[in-house]
């Protein structure tokens, strides 16, 4: 899914969703890095500091951690309601 720069939708908020699928569908494993942020800004052409700000979104979100001097992670255990393979489309058990 490329991103879109013509959308009303900021691109850091455009890339976290997009991440966030990724994190949903198990395609970045829980308690597994997910790629750099100069990675990142090089595969999508948008700015490193982009980027940054998605992470920071993701972080809000509680699907990710930072380590300083390593990288980010997806978080060992995913929110409530929230697991790989579920793409939300049916509510969580009672």
């Amino acid at each position: 899914m490329p991103l879109d720069p013509k959308s009303g939708r900021p691109l850091y908020a455009q890339l976290a969703d997009l991440i966030e699928s990724r994190i949903r569908s198990g395609e970045y494993a829980p308690d597994r890095m997910i790629p750099a942020s100069l990675r990142l800004a090089e595969e999508y052409g948008i700015a490193h500091m982009t980027v940054r700000r998605a992470m920071r979104e993701l972080r809000e979100r509680g699907l990710i951690y930072t380590v300083s001097g390593k990288g980010s992670y997806v978080v060992p255990e995913l929110p409530a309601g929230l697991t790989a393979g579920d793409e939300g489309d049916t509510p969580p058990a009672p």
